[in-house]
């Protein structure tokens, strides 16, 4: 009979294989589309639009309009038009041929092609064309010829060099840093005193204030935008590094002060009593004891406060002021880019990644302290 080892000391529980294959979904789930993002960034408009990031280090086909040069000789009923779509070099492989925009691929290198009003139009694999016009005299106009051709797989910076010079991402990246650490360090200082006091000073309705703390979690913070705005304008603050700085604090204080206090209350309480038995300060002990020892749900929040800052869109447009150089890098993408280079994905996509590589490095250097944090409280 076989021996369920669910709950025998030293033995695995049945759910740990569960666990670890749920963390790997989730991590390759998180982990493909970003390895998208940074390989789509070096690439160039018309090697995305014609193939996936996946087929990036394999040569694509892509489609090219070629304006025919040259001048049209006298053969037979009409006239003629001959040389290489690819240059004097010749240089190139086609794949397919056409003569209309709409469809670029008709033909097959080889192939004599019949386009409207009686005229034909050849092309060789290695871009010899020979383009037929019956009319009565020559034509005034060279036409355009339309092929598929491989294209060689091919990475450069030109798409960071466009957004950090003539884009202004520069720009938006400093102020988005000039944002997000202010509005990191502000909430856990003033969280760190309330936690604290909350956690190990007896005063009056100090279980009143642990509740609202609490109630304040699920307030959205939609409700407080437009109070806070005017506000901030009635104090001479409004849309201004000052005013996002404090509204930021503002939201993620009741956060900050929950999890912390939690933290806080499941410190060795003799600790404590004998620092203040040999007559510490209570500033003394926060300073000295707690400070050092909650240094993992200090962390912690750090990490949430960065990433929520750092990608916010709702608050910066509140509370930042319209023009340009004031932009932080997700007004930058959203208000800019996207409308005048929307159809330029390379360059959306080296922005959304720079926008994206600052939270992923502070994930990776604080994570270990992470899940210290969040299960701070929880087992006594």
């Amino acid at each position: 009979m076989a021996v369920d080892d669910d709950g025998i000391a030293g033995a695995k529980s049945s759910l740990s294989l569960v666990t670890n294959l749920t963390v790997a979904i989730l991590v390759i789930l998180w982990l493909i589309p970003t390895i998208g993002l940074l390989v789509s960034s070096f690439r160039d408009r018309d090697a995305i639009s014609q193939s996936g990031w996946w087929k990036a280090p394999f040569p694509t086909q892509q489609n090219f309009a070629v304006r025919t040069e040259g001048e049209f000789m006298p053969e037979g009923d009409g006239w003629v038009l001959t040389g290489n779509l690819f240059g004097a070099e010749g240089s190139g492989s086609v794949a397919a041929f056409g003569g209309l925009r709409s469809d670029p691929t008709a033909f097959a290198p080889g192939e004599t092609g019949e386009l409207v009003r009686g005229r034909t139009l050849t092309v060789e694999e290695n871009g010899d064309y020979i383009y037929f016009d019956p009319a009565d005299e020559a034509p005034t106009r060279n036409p355009t010829v339309y092929l598929a051709s491989s294209v060689p797989p091919d990475f450069s910076l030109d798409n960071y060099d466009t957004i950090l010079t003539s884009a202004g991402m520069d720009v938006a990246f400093i102020n988005t840093l000039t944002v997000t650490i202010p509005a990191t360090i502000i909430p856990i200082l003033i969280a760190a005193f309330a936690a604290y006091a909350l956690a190990w000073m007896d005063f009056p309705s100090r279980g009143a204030i642990i509740a609202l703390v609490v109630g304040l979690l699920v307030v959205p913070l939609q409700l407080a935008l437009v109070p806070m705005l005017k506000f901030h304008n009635a104090i001479g603050i409004g849309q201004s590094f000052y005013g996002i700085w404090f509204a930021h604090t503002g939201f993620g204080l009741p956060l900050a002060i929950y999890l912390l206090r939690n933290y806080m209350v499941g410190l060795p309480r003799d600790i404590i009593e004998s620092a203040k038995v040999d007559g510490a300060t209570d500033f003394q002990v926060f300073t000295r004891i707690v400070l050092p020892l909650s240094f993992p749900a200090l962390a912690s929040f750090a990490i949430f406060q960065f990433l929520w800052t750092w990608n916010d869109l709702l608050v910066a447009k509140v509370f930042l002021p319209s023009n340009s150089e004031s932009w932080v890098m997700t007004v930058k993408i959203a208000d800019d880019l996207l409308g005048s280079r929307g159809g330029d994905w390379g360059i959306l996509a080296a922005a959304a990644f720079i926008s994206i590589a600052v939270p992923l490095l502070v994930f990776f250097t604080m994570q270990r302290y992470l899940v210290r944090g969040l299960l701070a409280g929880s087992v006594k």
